[in-house]
């Protein structure tokens, strides 16, 4: 464990990794993650684990034994390019960090981040899925409607968030593929989502699989997709690709 790195696996070991990775073959992306998702279900809900600010050195954290929505995709999608836990670690850094230069500034903060700073990971399909039913809002990031930050000294700054909205999803929901990245649209002012998740299929069909902080849960669950977008405003679609280029650890 290098000096700026806390790692913590809860109910894992890294023999236990390992193992799973190496159980993975040559599925599809989409098996893949629906696999390694699946072996986070029951890990607790843990919020504000990643170390680090614009004062103290960012420290890598991998956390396995407490989960965020954030963090949970993190862990999933850096396993699902990895062959063994030391390369897991690794590709944690270039998962949530710019080029993966670990800095606190350099960090993903937002998930529309992972398209501007990984876009050779992941696609932004919404558009796809949705056609001329997607809209389009220019959003000022991480200012607050009373002028604070939501994310404490990163500067504010103007990205177009395009989104699905949740009535035109319905019709289009077979176009979603197992082990595509949900975010759930904010209209709030200053934020791009409000929650993140994975979608998978379970028996009876299609489930979001999400590290929930909802009272009574507040663990990695599985909740039928369709109930779940019922009272939400809109979904953006990440898609990861089937032969990522890794960056050279």
């Amino acid at each position: 464990m290098g000096s700026n790195e806390t790692i913590r696996l809860g109910t894992w070991s890294r023999e236990s990794i390992s193992e799973l990775l190496a159980s993975l073959g040559d599925g599809s992306v989409g098996s893949k993650i629906g696999v390694i998702s699946g072996a986070f279900l029951g890990t607790p809900y843990e919020q504000a684990t990643l170390m680090g600010s614009a004062e103290i050195e960012e420290c890598v954290v991998v956390n396995l034994a407490g989960l965020d929505c954030f963090t949970f995709l993190d862990y999933v999608e850096a396993m699902r390019r990895s062959n063994s836990f030391d390369e897991f670690v690794c590709r944690v850094k270039e998962v949530r960090y710019r080029s993966g230069v670990v800095s606190y500034r350099t960090r993903n903060h937002f998930f529309t981040d992972w398209i501007e700073q990984n876009g050779a990971y992941v696609t932004d399909v919404t558009g796809d899925i949705g056609g001329n039913d997607v809209r389009t809002v220019r959003k000022h990031l991480n200012r607050r409607h009373d002028g604070t930050a939501y994310v404490p000294d990163i500067t504010p700054f103007d990205r177009d968030v395009t989104y699905l909205p949740i009535n035109a999803l319905f019709g289009a929901v077979h176009r979603l593929q197992i082990g595509d990245y949900l975010g759930v649209y904010s209209p709030f002012e200053g934020l791009d989502v409000s929650h993140t998740g994975i979608v998978v299929e379970v028996q009876g069909g299609l489930a979001l699989r999400h590290a929930s902080s909802r009272e009574g849960a507040r663990r990695v669950v599985d909740q039928d997709l369709m109930n779940y977008l019922v009272d939400k405003p809109g979904m953006i679609i990440l898609r990861p690709h089937e032969a990522a280029p890794l960056l050279p650890l």
